[in-house]
């Protein structure tokens, strides 16, 4: 027997509208009543893989140890093959389909030590209509593994590098500028980017933004970002998950630049012309008024 786990985080695309995610927590419960349930979110995009791929990147390293069942583009119409993986140093294992949306998180949590492909029936559920992959065989097989089956027992073996990869893309390089892709945009507005922290170096102190006709001036302000920014005003920052961010002063970066995710942004550099003049306060001083009964 393998190791047991005690904690199931869930990270889906199915709402909480309905008894769907509802479903998965009954299955956990009822197959492996020790394992505590963390809801990562259920708000993704319906198939979402790249928006969930990108949430599920940023959180695997805060996660416990266990298993983390991912149920985004696993409806009944899902082709995929699901799949589970473990990651080195055996400190946890994450299954879901094998459409890229596990890779990128698999990455962050030190690469793959092994993986399998779900095959095993004995641990699935019995459908009553259409499969449904994320309540038949993603959630189940979780509890199994939290119960202390060994990836062996739940899968064939396939080799790691044969899963899908990651579907984030990558940044280009055109010359002084960068061309990038907003990967998410938060509820405050704030624009995450594919872009590697170390190319603002490139850039001194202030950068365009180009979106289509859109055409705007940021401060680079890097990993201090602590510094209040005019309304309407943009910087380009190391946001909290250490990835470059677009933040606007007071208003929503997305709208003053009308950005949405999977948008391209490009980052140039300033002409010097272009660079802004520095803000000069006037101070006019005066005498101070003297105290009462002063001559």
């Amino acid at each position: 027997m393998a190791r047991r786990f005690d904690t199931v985080t869930l990270l889906t695309d199915l709402g909480t509208a309905d008894e769907s995610v509802g479903v998965l927590r009954c299955i956990v419960r009822d197959l492996a009543p020790h394992a505590a349930i963390v809801d990562l979110g259920h708000e993704v995009g319906p198939g979402d893989v790249r928006g969930a791929s990108l949430m599920l990147a940023r959180a695997v390293s805060y996660a416990p140890s266990g298993v983390i069942a991912v149920c985004v583009d696993a409806g009944v119409r899902a082709a995929r093959r699901c799949v589970a993986v473990q990651v080195a140093g055996g400190e946890g294992v994450l299954v879901g389909p094998d459409s890229g949306v596990l890779a990128p998180a698999v990455a962050m949590a030190g690469g793959a030590e092994s993986a399998v492909v779900l095959d095993r029936s004995d641990y699935h559920l019995a459908s009553p209509g259409a499969p449904w992959p994320g309540r038949d065989v993603i959630v189940p097989v979780a509890a199994h593994l939290c119960l202390g089956a060994a990836l062996d027992d739940v899968g064939t073996p396939v080799d790691p590098s044969m899963l899908l990869p990651g579907v984030v893309p990558l940044s280009r390089a055109e010359g002084d500028t960068i061309v990038a892709d907003v990967l998410a945009v938060d509820r405050a507005g704030t624009c995450q980017l594919n872009v590697d922290p170390a190319d603002l170096a490139r850039f001194d102190g202030h950068l365009h933004l180009i979106a289509g006709e859109v055409r705007r001036v940021a401060r680079v302000l890097g990993d201090d970002p602590d510094v209040a920014l005019p309304a309407g005003a943009l910087a380009v920052i190391l946001d909290a998950h250490g990835t470059v961010s677009v933040l606007g002063g007071g208003r929503r970066a997305a709208d003053e630049l009308g950005l949405r995710p999977t948008d391209q942004l490009v980052l140039a550099p300033l002409d010097p012309a272009d660079r802004p003049a520095p803000t000069v306060a006037g101070v006019q001083l005066r005498p101070s008024r003297p105290a009462s009964g002063a001559r």
